[in-house]
């Protein structure tokens, strides 16, 4: 779903229903795009082209049609037609049925739409901060992993370097062996340098985590103790 700029497709074959919903919709800053399509291509509708849709119904055979077509797109729609006989008169699934009430019917359409395209936004706000968050945790279980490995890894690291110099300082070795031993000290030294790094990250974040977690006064008197 696009967040800033919804669509809503009006599936109709009278021009005048369309000015309708269009000229009777909320005005705001989250105003969609409209577009409009004939009732005979409803079969044909794609649920990644439209976020809500509004539809003109003059049949009982083609609001059935309307409600399959609907059902296989997936997105929540509006019918609305002179056979319903309330405001709102029943919902299927994610679609509403609205009566076409003298004056009122269109704007009753346009706050409904509304509010259908804002509760979608929002959920799909949520769904991305959900991934965000999921995201979040993985990365904080590798760093974890990090943390706990980084002393072992030091270690290691310590014995490779100390391995390396003893061979570069052993009298005799073939020019292949010194180059070799070379490359390990000096890949050694950079993997250190990388740890270093993240031990000072580490510092870092855990500075920032308690001074987050101190009260707004206390900060302020740690601040003006420095």
């Amino acid at each position: 779903m696009k967040l800033n700029r919804p669509t809503v497709l009006i599936l109709s074959s009278d021009p005048a229903f369309a000015r309708e919903i269009t000229a009777n919709w909320p005005q705001d800053r989250d105003h969609p795009e409209f577009v409009v399509m004939e009732q005979d291509l409803c079969g044909d509708l794609q649920g990644d082209t439209f976020d809500l849709a509004i539809a003109d119904i003059s049949s009982g055979e083609r609001l059935a049609n309307l409600r399959t077509a609907l059902a296989a797109a997936g997105k929540p729609a509006i019918l609305t037609g002179c056979e319903f006989s309330s405001p709102v008169s029943s919902a299927h699934g994610s679609t509403l049925e609205l009566g076409r009430e003298p004056e009122s019917w269109a704007a009753m359409a346009g706050l409904l739409g509304r509010e259908i395209l804002r509760r979608s936004q929002s959920e799909s706000r949520a769904r991305e901060a959900e991934k965000i968050c999921a995201a979040a945790q993985a990365e904080a279980t590798l760093g974890r992993y990090m943390a706990e490995m980084r002393h072992n890894v030091n270690n290691a690291l310590t014995s490779i370097l100390g391995n390396a110099e003893l061979l570069l300082l052993e009298p005799g070795l073939p020019g292949n062996v010194m180059a070799q031993a070379d490359t390990v000290r000096n890949m050694a030294l950079r993997l250190h340098e990388v740890f270093q790094r993240f031990s000072s990250i580490e510092k870092e974040l855990t500075v920032a985590a308690r001074e987050s977690g101190k009260k707004p006064g206390q900060s302020r008197a740690t601040a003006s103790g420095m």
